[in-house]
């Protein structure tokens, strides 16, 4: 018995790991977006800018990696840039939540209520029981329509 669990620790020490045709292996970290997500939480909006301008050209696939691009554009005041990167999330996944909260936003701060109402409307269909995108984004537009030139 004892010679099994040795035979067993051994066996289980130099076991490498495979995978089936139809799964993939574990995602390695992806050391871009964890640094542009810290930048982000310090509002370094220009040095997330630039890592995420090179990993978005390098990930044409990656949704978030738009989607915060967007948002630093937006936080930086560039508002057509950030319109863009948040078209482009939306076009990689039509229901990302983040990206319709934060375009959203910045129709709102374009004064662009009706586009941003659009948004809204998505994320009340997409949020099926509600959701924190769209209770944000619903009371920044209540907001807008209320304030003095708003449509409220």
């Amino acid at each position: 018995m004892r010679n099994f669990f040795a035979v067993l620790s051994l066996a289980l020490a130099f076991h490498t790991p495979s995978w089936s045709a139809d799964s993939a292996p574990p995602a390695k970290t992806d050391v871009e977006m964890t640094t542009a997500r810290s930048l982000i939480a310090k509002k370094d909006w220009a040095g997330a800018l630039k890592v995420l301008e090179t990993y978005t050209q390098n990930n044409t696939s990656n949704a978030d990696g738009f989607n915060l691009l967007g948002y630093s554009y937006r936080n930086l005041q560039r508002y057509s840039e950030s319109l863009v990167a948040y078209k482009q999330a939306l076009t990689l996944d039509p229901v990302h939540r983040g990206a319709h909260e934060y375009i959203g936003m910045a129709y709102l701060s374009m004064g662009k209520l009706d586009d941003a109402k659009t948004h809204l409307d998505a994320l009340n269909k997409i949020c099926t029981f509600s959701c924190e995108e769209y209770r944000d984004l619903k009371k920044a537009y209540e907001s807008a329509r209320k304030a003095p030139g708003g449509k409220g």
